[in-house]
């Protein structure tokens, strides 16, 4: 298996512990933009020691970092702030699989936009694997109470969970070119320093944010420490696998892969939050679930 894929699985699976965590943050004294700085208030420190670490067990340099690489690095990390409030956002809405479903729909829109920006171009076998998993996300779309196909697409929770993938396709994107800005060919390398700057950067966004306009948050964050901490160390494990992926393949391919998550979202919702899934959202699952058997064989 391509380490690609590894490091997707990896992220995937970090990735549905954090929105574990930060849905029971958000069940408390935490806002939906209180328990996104806590993610990277949390995460930075840790990104730095791995990052040190890293260099010094390789005795490798800090690479030169130019004006796109911040650039870069700026649209990746504010998009994946406004991503992660309205995922947040979402859960409260739905459950807790179908809202890590409905932000899915980042990988058609990563393909049009990593196309727009960066001239990657999705294989035919690729795109019919991506369109099967739109079908997934259809039929996930809709639930008993919420009448019509049509009327489950114009709901509040869809809207939120559509606004999630568009953020997400966009920082996935920008984390890609992000990382193919710095000059090394060793990609763990590029995967921790960029995952330093990036998450510093967002820290220091949402800490002047919240002091803001949310000045209590600041301090709420600190008195859940014993909770956040925790989505700190699995957002750090779950961030380097993903700037690891996409260091070596194209974003709509990784994230593709990464709903896997669903598997594992789907876990979390029947054995931790005692949610219950229907019939049609089991269906929806499994059909997403071929589409990245299909890509991982026809990409």
């Amino acid at each position: 298996m391509e380490l690609w894929i590894i490091a997707t699985f990896f992220a995937a699976a970090f990735q549905t512990l954090r929105f574990m965590l930060q849905k029971t943050l958000t069940a408390g004294a935490l806002s939906a933009t209180g328990s996104t700085f806590a993610r990277f208030a949390y995460t930075a420190p840790g990104a730095v020691l791995v990052a040190v670490g890293y260099l010094w067990v390789t005795q490798s340099a800090v690479p030169s970092l130019g004006l796109w690489f911040w650039i870069w690095a700026l649209v990746g990390g504010v998009s994946q702030i406004l991503a992660t409030v309205f995922v947040v956002m979402t859960f409260k809405e739905r459950s807790f699989a179908v809202g890590v479903t409905l932000k899915k729909t980042e990988v058609l829109q990563t393909a049009f936009i990593g196309f727009v920006l960066l001239g990657e171009i999705v294989s035919l076998g690729g795109w019919l694997a991506i369109a099967i998993g739109l079908v997934g996300v259809l039929l996930l779309s809709k639930t008993p109470d919420m009448g019509s196909l049509w009327q489950g697409l114009r709901s509040r929770a869809v809207m939120l969970g559509l606004t999630s993938g568009f953020f997400f396709a966009i920082c996935g994107v920008g984390y890609r070119a992000t990382t193919l800005e710095i000059p090394s060919d060793d990609p763990m390398l590029r995967a921790v320093i960029s995952l330093v700057m990036v998450s510093s950067m967002q820290a220091l966004i949402l800490a002047v944010w919240l002091a803001w306009r949310e000045p209590g948050q600041i301090r709420a964050t600190w008195e859940a420490r014993k909770t956040a901490i925790w989505l700190g160390i699995s957002s750090l494990f779950g961030t380097v696998g993903w700037f690891l992926a996409f260091t070596l393949q194209k974003a709509a391919y990784v994230y593709a892969v990464g709903q896997v998550e669903l598997v594992f979202s789907l876990m979390a919702t029947v054995l931790f939050f005692r949610e219950k899934l229907s019939v049609r959202e089991f269906l929806g699952i499994g059909v997403l679930a071929l589409s990245i058997i299909l890509l991982v064989l026809l990409g």
